[in-house]
């Protein structure tokens, strides 16, 4: 059965229901829509008005992890076409209520319209979702694309690790079948979670911080002779053996390697006899310097299953566990100040965060090419922060505009009026470039090439971007 829509596209009506996975992407939900009307998915968009063109990678295929948004009419047209209500719709798809200004507002706005964008910049990250699941589910081999945070990326039923959808790279998930530990650790962050709820901290910032302790000691890692546990999970979810690209699967498979050892350092930073162990290596009321055999690090190596650990994890200087030592030593002493980041043992660094996969691939498949060029510093740069920097950019333009307006009044009224505008643009363009020099760094760009893009001395620009975000704290 076919209707036509206000677009004049030939559409299928609601004849057949296709339900909502939890935490599925609109431009996923619509992609099954397509298939199970038995159309190509670009026939089936046709019966909205689109506001822009679908993102895509920088090679020109188009991006797994982009979602749609769509109007009032738009989204009631997928619900009819779903056969589902409006808002089991809403409880299920993150992306469900969100509007975007270019698309025409309000319940009586018509025709159907969507918008494209990157899913990381709407909803939190996106991931492959299982295709056996799926097909288990729908009774088909459909790919489907869910929201799902890092903490959740185990199919404990098939196996497999659901790998982030930002990147370009052919795989889905990472076989770990014969990695229990790493099922076992997703099942123990359920606690962990709620014991950082109890103690008045955010799970996600929790995560995130224990993350960036574990990511750092991954890329320190390949000078542990001592280290058995990550190259055997690596060469286990690469099928068996990385061979010569081990740099690829150690980008590729980092995240589900270290898993445990997230989960493991999240549970040990939560737990009050840590923070009185890195209290008492300070001297307690005697401060002194952290000693590089301090207990605090050493029973941290012993949680993590590495009694050597502690020693090198001591000496790491100016990491992000240290700057959580720092954060629970000051608030012991009183020594905080005001509410903000230096007293926040949960607040984390930008300079401190891992570079993401996306960024790793983008940046591996480019070394090649000349430093400082565009195309790597566009690959550095991971799309979502491209569109914030973008932003940033056209309100500086928006704002230079506004002052080519007819100015009239005292002529020292004027000057002061443009002087503002000026200065107010010059900040907004100064907030771009200072993004643009931060998310390239933690892409994983040579210190060295962003600081010559940005015409300073590589101290100048650590200096630089440290003071700001400590401002911002």
């Amino acid at each position: 059965m076919v209707s036509f829509r206000p677009c004049g596209a030939p559409c299928p009506t609601g004849i057949f229901r296709v339900a909502p996975f939890p935490g599925e992407t609109t431009s996923s939900l619509m992609g099954r829509v397509a298939h199970r009307y038995g159309l190509r998915a670009k026939d089936l968009r046709s019966c909205w008005q689109w506001r822009n063109y679908p993102p895509t990678y920088e090679s020109g295929g188009p991006r797994a992890d982009a979602e749609v948004l769509l109007n009032a009419a738009g989204r009631q047209f997928l619900a009819d076409l779903c056969g589902v209500a409006p808002d089991v719709l809403a409880r299920a798809l993150p992306s469900w209520g969100q509007e975007d200004a270019k698309l025409p507002a309000g319940q009586d706005a018509t025709p159907p319209a969507a918008a494209w964008r990157i899913g990381g910049a709407v909803a939190g990250p996106v991931a492959f979702a299982c295709q056996l699941c799926a097909a288990r589910r729908t009774g088909t081999v459909v790919r489907v694309m869910r929201y799902a945070p890092p903490w959740f990326r185990v199919c404990v039923r098939h196996g497999r690790w659901l790998l982030d959808a930002d990147a370009d790279q052919p795989l889905e998930y990472l076989d770990v079948r014969h990695l229990p530990e790493v099922a076992a650790a997703q099942r123990r962050w359920a606690g962990v979670a709620r014991r950082a709820v109890r103690a008045g901290a955010e799970p996600e910032r929790v995560f995130a911080l224990a993350y960036a302790v574990v990511a750092r000691w991954w890329e320190q890692a390949l000078n542990w002779e001592r280290e058995a546990a990550w190259p055997r999970r690596l060469h286990q979810v690469a099928g068996g053996n990385a061979g010569t690209e081990l740099d690829w699967w150690r980008i590729v498979g980092r995240d589900a390697v270290v898993f445990p050892e997230v989960v493991a350092v999240a549970d040990a930073l939560l737990d009050p006899a840590m923070a009185q162990l890195a209290w008492l290596d300070s001297g307690a009321g005697r401060p002194r310097a952290l000693p590089a055999d301090g207990a605090f690090c050493r029973r941290l190596g012993e949680r993590v299953g590495r009694k050597w650990l502690g020693p090198l994890a001591a000496t790491d200087y100016g990491g992000p566990l240290t700057s959580w030592m720092g954060s629970v030593i000051r608030l012991r002493r009183g020594a905080g100040g005001p509410p903000g980041y230096d007293n926040d043992p949960w607040w984390l660094r930008q300079e401190h965060q891992p570079a993401t996969m996306a960024g790793q691939l983008r940046v591996l498949g480019k070394e090649k090419k000349a430093p400082g060029s565009g195309r790597m510093w566009r690959a550095a740069v991971p799309a979502e922060q491209r569109t914030l920097i973008t932003r940033a950019i056209e309100s500086a333009e928006e704002q230079l505009l506004q002052l080519r307006g007819a100015q009239t009044g005292p002529t020292a009224d004027v000057a002061r009026q443009l002087l503002r505008g000026l200065r107010h643009s010059a900040d907004l363009i100064e907030n771009a470039w200072k993004r643009t020099a931060l998310v390239a760094a933690n892409a994983g760009m040579p210190l060295e090439e962003v600081a010559q893009w940005a015409d300073m001395s590589p101290d100048a620009l650590v200096n630089m971007l440290t003071a700001g975000q400590e401002d911002r704290g």
